[in-house]
């Protein structure tokens, strides 16, 4: 009696050109490679930044009321028995004190889209609508402020406290009321500006979450 033949072993066969050798992922799993983090603190958390936001911008309206009050031109008028008249017709002191108000509120809307920026680092829909109502309110407080400072808006009255042919300054006066929107514009421009520039980029879709793939073992002789 003989014994069975025991079939001799497979010969060996080189790796497949495609095939891909798969490698566990390291300690800390996928997060712990790619580094995954959170888009943002969290929408409650941005709407409490956004009001802190608002009412700050707001507030400074009272500076840029004050500016406005002291930077711009005095409007010359005169009084005789019967009306009131601009001293200087072909004057444009009018258009100064609109043109003062302008520039003011875009250099106020610039440094405090700068200030939000160096802050929150970030963008966001809540903060981007706080420094826009934020910018509307500070041109509304800083026009009703300017106004209360300047000179009184009983003309009549100023005009016969002063006495007949004796030169007084007009009330001051917001004339072109898209003044008011300048300062929300100029924030809006420049935090879109800086956040385009130098805020944070989203992480590549495409890149490999174990790092660069393996290339595969070359083919044996």
């Amino acid at each position: 009696m003989t014994a069975p033949l025991t079939p001799p072993p497979p010969p060996h066969q080189p790796p497949s050109d495609d095939a891909h050798v798969w490698q566990a992922p390291p300690a800390g799993g996928l997060a712990g490679t790619v580094g995954y983090e959170q888009d943002g603190p969290g929408m409650k958390t941005e709407v409490k930044e956004a009001a802190v936001v608002t009412v700050a911008v707001a507030l400074a309206g009272v500076l840029l009321g004050v500016l406005w009050w002291w930077l711009a031109p005095h409007v010359p008028l005169v009084a005789d028995d019967s009306a009131v008249y601009l001293k200087d017709t072909e004057g444009e002191q009018a258009i100064g004190v609109d043109g003062t108000f302008t520039l003011l509120a875009l250099a106020f809307g610039a440094v405090s889209a700068v200030a939000v920026f160096l802050v929150r680092r970030r963008g966001g829909v809540p903060l981007v609508v706080a420094l826009a109502v934020g910018g509307v309110l500070g041109s509304l407080l800083a026009w009703r402020i300017g106004i209360w400072l300047g000179p009184t808006q009983n003309v009549v009255a100023h005009a016969k406290q002063v006495g007949k042919g004796v030169t007084f300054s007009a009330p001051l006066k917001l004339g072109a009321r898209g003044a008011l929107l300048a300062w929300s514009l100029a924030g809006l421009v420049v935090h879109l500006g800086l956040t385009a520039l130098f805020g944070p980029r989203d992480p590549d879709p495409y890149a490999s979450p174990y790092g660069a793939p393996t290339p595969p073992a070359p083919p044996t002789t």
